[in-house]
């Protein structure tokens, strides 16, 4: 796959715009109703990195790292600062955080996910870019210990468990994750002079299925 397990400078992401976009085909019917469906499962994200550039410093960081993903051929990871928490954004993650899947005494890996809920409607979505070391996991409340109980891939966000969680066991998890994406460009244009003068470059970033 076109990917680097390289995140783009958290420093330069903060302030960044952007967020969830999804796909929605609408048909009115003749009767003035409508039929509404989307072919997407899941979300996809956009943001704009030119807004989190202050410096000149940060434009040269800025192309340093845009040629080495040769534009929009390598993806990268991307931290969202609204939303990189299995908690929420005032506390850190706990290991319970997150309902991921419930044991069946076979299954010994699954993948991470962070469930959305509003009132009594709720979407599952696929976490596949962790942080290394910020994964902690758990069944039953009880908190298990990394490289003793369980192995996360943080390339592909599956936790891996050394024996099959017992039937009926809740597993849960808390981490921090990153969003995998791509520069939406192939060209950075950028001028001295109207940056000091307070504009910023347009960098679109799309996020990318892995």
């Amino acid at each position: 796959m076109n990917f680097h397990e390289v995140r783009f400078p958290a420093n330069l992401s903060f302030g960044s715009i952007g967020g969830p976009e999804r796909r929605t085909d609408i048909v009115t019917l003749v009767n003035g109703f409508e039929e509404r469906n989307s072919p997407w499962a899941h979300a996809r994200r956009r943001y704009d990195a030119g807004v989190g550039m202050r410096s000149l410093d940060d434009i040269e960081t800025l192309i340093a790292f845009f040629e080495a993903r040769q534009g929009q051929v390598y993806g990268f990871r991307w931290k969202d600062w609204s939303d990189f928490k299995s908690s929420r954004a005032s506390v850190e993650p706990r290991y319970d955080d997150q309902l991921i899947a419930v044991g069946d005494g076979v299954e010994t890996a699954f993948p991470l996910v962070k469930t959305y809920r509003s009132g009594t409607v709720s979407y599952a979505r696929p976490i596949s870019k962790p942080v290394l070391g910020t994964v902690r996991i758990g069944l039953d409340q009880d908190e298990m210990k990394e490289a003793v109980d369980y192995e996360v891939d943080v390339t592909t966000g599956l936790v891996r468990f050394e024996a099959p969680p017992p039937v009926g066991v809740q597993i849960s998890a808390g981490y921090e994750f990153d969003v995998p994406v791509r520069f939406d460009t192939d060209r950075i244009q950028t001028s001295v002079a109207s940056f000091r003068a307070g504009d910023v470059p347009n960098v679109p970033v799309v996020e990318v299925r892995v």
